[in-house]
């Protein structure tokens, strides 16, 4: 009897120390899991949503959106209360009771996935299902379960259950491209979250399970057969009355088919050149841009722009080389005035964040420079369109230049000079000058030149060590368009966050950098290079245009002269355009034909982009003033007749007579002595 009564408290006592020591366990494992959770991060969820940045054109209307990530988010109280119980009720019907973690729910959905033989109910909440998404991957280990548990916890102690709702519904797929809430009540029914009906946010509701079987687009009888599903599982859990039950089941299906926002995207050659733009200038990053839901005001024209894409779109607007190899190409259109980017394409086949030809490329501008480097200054110096110029072959400390032609003149006029491009006549005048006159212009119309380029035929022929980018060339001939005054050119008028607070704001500098005049006479030759001389491609029916064209050569065996980069820049009174054809990389397989008859093709985009792109522009003509009366150009200027018909002598001339008159004063009073 004492041997039992001592094993029953031996056993009592063994009981005992197996629930103190269990319990102190348990203890030890709460107190645990609570330091566990209390340093769980979950700040991430408290960073601003990812939004777009909207793109605003220059009558304030929508152009474009664009962002890093596929999920645009909304704020709580822009979501629909029913679309929040909708998916309570289909999701987690025990959201409003737990703290993160359901056991009852866990138990429920294991029960039946056991009766039913198949995984058929998930056991996870929607808070857990939120920090999965956010915050872990989709492996099944102990450790990521364990992981999903604590942040959960964390999640419910840091958190209302309404944002955490809103949070998830900003997360999950909805099928049909349709990421978060916002994207997938404008995908299916062409509305926002927060204007979505009961029906509507029951049909949402149920795609979360099988988003592209149960799509309302792909499939609508199974879309509503889900939908009165989940509208059953509503009214059961008290979410809506019997006559809201009744009149939502009975609700037609109206799905309104619409793309993931028509304007994600667009235009991406103009987008990427505002988002480096604004980095530059203003200071924001590009992470800050992509997701921070600006918005930027431009100064595109959407009808300048659209014309640019379809032009760059179809093939049969370049040409092609004899191995079926198409050029590359990029143009810009600038208002004359303001030097506002109304439009531009980086590339045929552009894709957001690569090589923007229109504004990053480095390419030899050919004779596109003479007007900004030799005659403007010649202008100011005295000489006039009608002066002669020598037009003989030179050889200047080894540099031996040609015209394209071969030909030569003897003496041409500035103008003949200017609308035939004669190389000669160039380079002579600079000499002449000197070349600090050249290195001058460059710095005043902000031509990105290096010491290299310090000589003749870079600085009369366009033949840069590294090269320019249409941006560059439309920027400078603004000055011409403009009576002598520019400003730099840019595409961001203003930039405002998403608070509505303004961060930036264009403020150009309009400077004179030469008169009115010189930019009056300089229009007068540049006028009849497009109707006399190479730039007859950039002419427009109508309208008034002034340009010049510009390319480069090299030379393969069995391909003499093959173009290496084509170029146009050219201006109305109210636009300036700059356009560029080559290939990235020029070899035997790979440069820009020359089709008999063809003109240049860059001088042709120009003229299709203004015609058609500016349809609606009223037509106006240049104000050349009191230039209209300078003396007449002859177009035949190298006989001797009109040598003599020219009154005033060239500033370059009178110098070389001064100095032989001096030489000879000198020698006078040598013999005198």
């Amino acid at each position: 009897m004492a041997s039992r009564l001592e094993r029953k408290k031996k056993k009592g006592f063994n009981i005992k120390f197996v629930l103190l020591l269990v319990g102190i366990f348990t203890l030890i494992l709460l107190v645990g899991m609570q330091f566990h959770i209390n340093t769980r991060d979950v700040s991430a969820l408290l960073q601003p949503l990812p939004q777009s940045t909207i793109v605003y054109d220059r009558n304030g209307d929508i152009a474009s959106k664009f962002s890093s990530n596929q999920v645009e988010g909304v704020n709580e109280n822009e979501i629909a209360d029913v679309m929040k119980l909708a998916i309570v009720a289909v999701e987690d019907q025990r959201f409003y009771e737990h703290d993160g973690f359901d056991l009852i729910g866990t138990l429920r959905a294991a029960l039946k996935n056991v009766k039913e033989r198949n995984v058929v109910q998930g056991g996870s909440t929607i808070t857990q299902q939120l920090v999965k998404n956010v915050f872990l991957t989709n492996e099944k280990t102990f450790k990521r379960k364990s992981d999903e548990f604590f942040l959960a916890k964390k999640v419910e102690q840091e958190y209302t259950k309404s944002e955490i709702l809103s949070l998830y519904l900003n997360q999950i797929y909805f099928g049909e491209g349709a990421w978060g809430i916002k994207k997938a009540a404008q995908v299916y029914f062409g509305k926002e979250p927060i204007d979505l009906s009961i029906a509507e946010a029951a049909t949402l509701a149920g795609l979360v399970k099988a988003p592209s079987a149960l799509s309302p687009i792909k499939n609508k009888d199974g879309a509503i057969e889900r939908r009165n599903v989940v509208l059953q599982l509503m009214h059961n859990q008290g979410f809506i009355s019997d006559s809201q039950f009744e009149e939502a089941k009975n609700e037609k299906l109206e799905i309104e088919e619409r793309k993931i926002d028509e304007y994600r995207g667009k235009y991406a050659s103009y987008i990427d050149h505002i988002v480096t733009e604004a980095m530059n200038l203003y200071g924001l990053t590009e992470n800050e841009l992509l997701s921070g839901g600006y918005h930027i005001y431009t100064e595109m024209d959407q009808s300048v722009q659209q014309t640019l894409e379809n032009l760059y779109s179809e093939v049969s607007n370049f040409p092609v080389t004899p191995d079926g190899n198409v050029p590359e190409s990029a143009g810009i259109l600038l208002h004359a005035e303001t030097a506002g980017v109304l439009g531009l394409v980086g590339g045929r086949d552009y894709q957001f964040r690569h090589l923007n030809r229109a504004t990053s490329i480095k390419r030899q501008p050919g004779s596109i420079v003479k007007p900004l480097f030799v005659y403007t200054p010649a202008l100011e110096n005295g000489y006039e369109p009608h002066h002669m110029l020598n037009d003989t072959p030179i050889n200047i400390n080894g540099y031996s230049p040609q015209n394209h032609t071969r030909s030569y003149q003897g003496e041409v006029s500035m103008y003949n000079a200017v609308i035939h491009s004669y190389n000669i006549p160039a380079v002579s005048l600079l000499h002449e000058m000197g070349i600090k006159y050249g290195i001058d212009a460059a710095s005043r119309f902000n031509i990105p030149i290096t010491d290299d380029d310090h000589h003749l035929s870079s600085l009369a022929l366009g033949g840069f060590s590294k090269g320019v980018a249409p941006i560059h060339m439309a920027e400078a001939y603004t000055t011409f368009a403009n009576k002598g005054v520019k400003t730099n050119a840019h595409a961001i008028s203003k930039i405002v966050d998403r608070n509505g607070k303004t961060v930036a704001t264009f403020e150009g500098e309009k400077k004179q950098i030469i008169s009115e005049e010189v930019s009056q006479k300089m229009t007068f030759m540049l006028k009849g290079a497009v109707e006399e001389g190479g730039g007859r491609n950039a002419s427009i029916v109508g309208r008034e245009v002034a340009g010049k064209t510009g390319s480069t050569q090299v030379n393969f065996d069995g391909v003499p002269n093959a173009i290496q980069d084509q170029w146009f820049v050219g201006y109305t009174p109210e636009v300036v355009g700059a356009f560029w054809i080559g290939f990235d990389r020029t070899d035997e397989s790979h440069y820009v034909p020359v089709v008999a008859g063809a003109g240049n093709t860059a001088a042709t985009l120009f003229s299709k982009t203004i015609s058609l792109g500016l349809q609606d522009l009223p037509s106006t003509s240049f104000s050349l003033g009191s230039y209209l009366k300078a003396p007449p150009v002859k177009k035949v200027d190298n006989n001797k007749k009109e040598q003599k018909k020219q009154k005033k002598t060239p500033p370059g001339q009178k110098k070389k007579e001064e100095k032989k008159k001096n030489k000879k004063n000198k020698k006078g009073k040598k013999k005198d002595d």
